[in-house]
Parts: structure tokens; C-alpha cells; sequence
């Protein structure tokens, strides 16, 4: 049976109009750094090298380097983690895109460990050669107690969704862990209106 991550994982990756706490486990990830603009032309390079490692294991059988453990899955969503830069911090006075510090990346299934990882990072180097590729890492990552929400709209809008979030974790007696946030890219922006698309954004949280 195909493992879905939108059947079987919602409630990770399909939470409410409306913020909620959860527990989120240890998942593994190809992941690349990166700072900057993200509507600048250079952003799609770090997409498309996570997408070339992602796609080469789920068709690794078809070339004949699936582990033992295989099982048919569903490719996992884009995923990024967002900051702004440290020096933007010591004189903020407004959000400036150019300050971004992100880490974007790609959740693997559990049969890809780090010897593996390193393999397909190897196999896709001679496949489909890439800089960023030297850059990659593969890492596991437990953000355990978060809050989150489905957010719909433009990524600019998103400030509104993380002010609902912020009363939200007040309320429930907690507060943020760090200013850092993620966000689960479930539509594609080249094709979706920007007022249908639709974003998963998370942060973590611990008690006041």
C-alpha cells in the first residue's frame, strides 16, 4: 500500500483554519541554507536541488538503488524555516525580504538514513551536478510542542494568520521558543491564485 502523507499524516500537514498545539515527532530531512530574497531568481535553485534527491529516491527502484526497505510513498511537501540575519535584528525597524536567513528542505520516509542520504546526494552529483549539492545536509529535526494553523492566502498575508497564533499561545499559557518559524508549502505558487494558496505555518512553543 502507497504510503500518502495527506491520508495518513493530517493531522501534521492539514491542521484547521484555526491555530492548535501539537506534538511534532523526529522526522529526517534533506535540508540547504540559505539568505536572502526568496522572489529572486536564486531561490529556485535551492527548490530544485532538494526536488533532484527527493525524486531520486522515490524512483530508485526503477534505477536500481532502493534500499531493502523500500515501500511506495508520496513525495513530502517543500518545507522552510524562516529567521531574519543577526545583524537585522540589532537595528530592525521594518521586515526587509533581503534580511532572510532560511533553511528549506524536503522530509524523507524513514527507510533513508544518513549512509543512504549520502548515497543519493552522490548518485544525483553525477546525474544532475549542482553546487548545492555540496551544501545539502541531512538531518533529524524534533520540534516537539508547536503551534500551527493552515494558513490561506498570499505569503504576505501571513502576518494576520501569525497574530491569531500569537493570542492563541498566550491564551493557552505558553509562549514562543524562538522568533524562527516553519513553513509547509502544500500548493505550488507558478499555478495556484495567491488568494487559494495554501501554507502550513508552525512554531514552537514552551510554558510562560
Amino acid at each position: 500500500m502507497k504510503y500518502e502523507w495527506r491520508k495518513m499524516e493530517k493531522n501534521f500537514y492539514l491542521p484547521k483554519k484555526k491555530p492548535g498545539i501539537i506534538e511534532i515527532p523526529k522526522f529526517n530531512f534533506f535540508s540547504v541554507s540559505g539568505k536572502g530574497n526568496p522572489n529572486n531568481e536564486f531561490f529556485k535553485e535551492y527548490i530544485g536541488v532538494l526536488y533532484s534527491l527527493s525524486y531520486a529516491i522515490r524512483m530508485s527502484p526503477k534505477n536500481g538503488y532502493a534500499p531493502d526497505d523500500y515501500y511506495e510513498y508520496t513525495v513530502f511537501p517543500l518545507e522552510g524555516v524562516w529567521d531574519i540575519s543577526e545583524e537585522a535584528k540589532k537595528n530592525f525597524s521594518e521586515l526587509n525580504k533581503d534580511d532572510f536567513v532560511f533553511d528549506m528542505m524536503i522530509r524523507q520516509p524513514d527507510f533513508v538514513d544518513e549512509t543512504y542520504a549520502e548515497k543519493i546526494i552522490q548518485i544525483t552529483k553525477k546525474n544532475k551536478p549542482h553546487e548545492l549539492l555540496d551544501e545539502v545536509k541531512f538531518v533529524s529535526i524534533e520540534e516537539g510542542k508547536c503551534v500551527q494553523m493552515m494558513h490561506m492566502g498570499s505569503y504576505d498575508s501571513e502576518p494576520k494568520s501569525f497574530k491569531m497564533m500569537a493570542e492563541f499561545t498566550s491564551e493557552q499559557g505558553f509562549k514562543r521558543s524562538s522568533k524562527k518559524h516553519r513553513e509547509i508549502y502544500l500548493s505550488d505558487p507558478r499555478r495556484a491564485n495567491p488568494e487559494k494558496l495554501k501554507t502550513v505555518l508552525r512554531f514552537r512553543i514552551e510554558e510562560k
